[in-house]
């Protein structure tokens, strides 16, 4: 492999990356650091996967130090390839930012001023921009929004029931994990042509989880809004909460705002009901009733959301399963499908749990699909498209 680009994705839990041909967009590497600022793990895959196998991160250290050392670790051990490019999940595009993009400072500090919207996001995806600027001084790098595939929503769909100064002002829905909704959307068509471009409902659970309702595979809904504390319960976030709570905690517990966005970001979710763990792995390995409570309750949110969605497109033919917790639990698949029966979902119990790719039966009047969602191949191809395009 002579020319390639480079994909870092920066997560909340765990940093990944991607190396691809350019010419073929074919994947070479693949690797990701999980555990961060506990005990890191690499894992890494592919064909050019000797290269960094017996490589290490810090045990200990922040996204920061954990993005250093694998920006370092990739310039030392990849120095024979041609690096063309770098692609970028970022999660906070704004308003402004609504596709595919070449960085440059001017867009560097228009993606800065959007980290109180992303705090525990956003830092961590320019963090590694800067690195590779160290690291590889001029080489293009191009962003890659989160929040661009809901772009095409109705304009109902982000309002919020708020002073229209303040939506003027930005205060809307704009929803997350774009880029993993757009890798479903462009799948669709090879898994099932009558139904792909149908009322599909995706389900990207993970340790972080959300909804996306689409139309034309186009999202016209989703269950986060203007933050990533929105809509579902997920690992460590608490989904949506009656607003109210939260001015009973400031106003009657005397808790500080950033106690309190500690409190809905970093210790609610899967491990706050149950007092055990985020990782459903986990919970569902325990006998603890509170582990299951908390496992019934992020099932009961899951299809809560999913009859919102329902309703958002007029009804529902698909329910697509992605993401950590949707590619590998058939237990809470289960919980999630039974509760949506009466939308006209039928689980094959025996497909489900050999996690088989279509898990409804054959007389369901709603599909059921569970896909592995590849957010680096859509960074892949927009980046190869952007590179493509400044080449004479």
């Amino acid at each position: 492999m002579s020319a390639a680009i480079l994909v870092v994705n920066v997560g909340s839990s765990s940093i990944k990356f991607a190396l691809y041909d350019l010419d073929e967009i074919a994947e070479q590497l693949r690797g990701q650091i999980e555990s961060i600022g506990t005990k890191s793990r690499f894992q890494v895959r592919g064909a050019l996967a000797g290269m960094l196998g017996d490589a290490q991160p810090p045990a200990q250290g922040d996204h920061a130090a954990a993005i250093t050392w694998l920006i370092g670790l990739l310039g030392d051990r990849l120095d024979d390839i041609a690096l063309q490019g770098v692609g970028h999940r970022i999660v906070h595009g704004g308003a402004q930012h609504v596709a595919p993009e070449r960085l440059d400072d001017t867009v560097l500090a228009s993606l800065e001023r959007l980290t109180p919207l992303a705090p525990d996001h956003q830092p961590g995806g320019l963090a590694a921009v800067r690195a590779v600027i160290a690291q590889w001084p001029g080489l293009p790098q191009v962003a890659c929004y989160d929040t661009a595939f809901h772009a095409t929503q109705p304009r109902l769909a982000r309002l919020f029931a708020l002073p229209r100064a303040l939506t003027d002002e930005g205060i809307v829905r704009y929803g997350f994990h774009g880029l993993s909704y757009q890798y479903i959307a462009d799948v669709l068509p090879r898994l099932s042509p009558t139904r792909a471009d149908g009322r599909v409902i995706v389900a990207h659970l993970g340790h972080g989880a959300s909804l996306c309702a689409m139309r034309a595979r186009r999202s016209v809904a989703t269950s986060m809004g203007f933050s990533v504390l929105d809509g579902l319960m997920m690992g460590k976030r608490c989904g949506r909460i009656d607003p109210g709570v939260l001015l009973y905690l400031q106003q009657h517990k005397g808790m500080a705002a950033a106690e309190v966005g500690d409190l809905l970001a970093h210790r609610s979710g899967l491990l706050g009901v149950s007092g055990i763990s985020e990782d459903v792995r986990t919970l569902e390995a325990s006998d603890d009733p509170r582990a299951a409570e908390a496992l019934e309750l992020f099932a009961w949110y899951a299809a809560g959301e999913i009859a919102g969605m329902a309703a958002a497109i007029e009804g529902i033919d698909a329910l697509v399963f992605t993401g950590g917790i949707g590619e590998h639990s058939a237990g809470m698949r289960a919980r999630i499908g039974t509760r949506c029966r009466w939308l006209g979902l039928t689980l094959d119990a025996a497909a489900n749990a050999a996690g088989a790719q279509c898990i409804s039966t054959a007389d369901s009047r709603v599909a059921a699909w569970v896909i592995p969602t590849d957010e680096e191949a859509v960074i892949a191809s927009a980046t190869h498209t952007l590179l493509r395009a400044s080449m004479p």
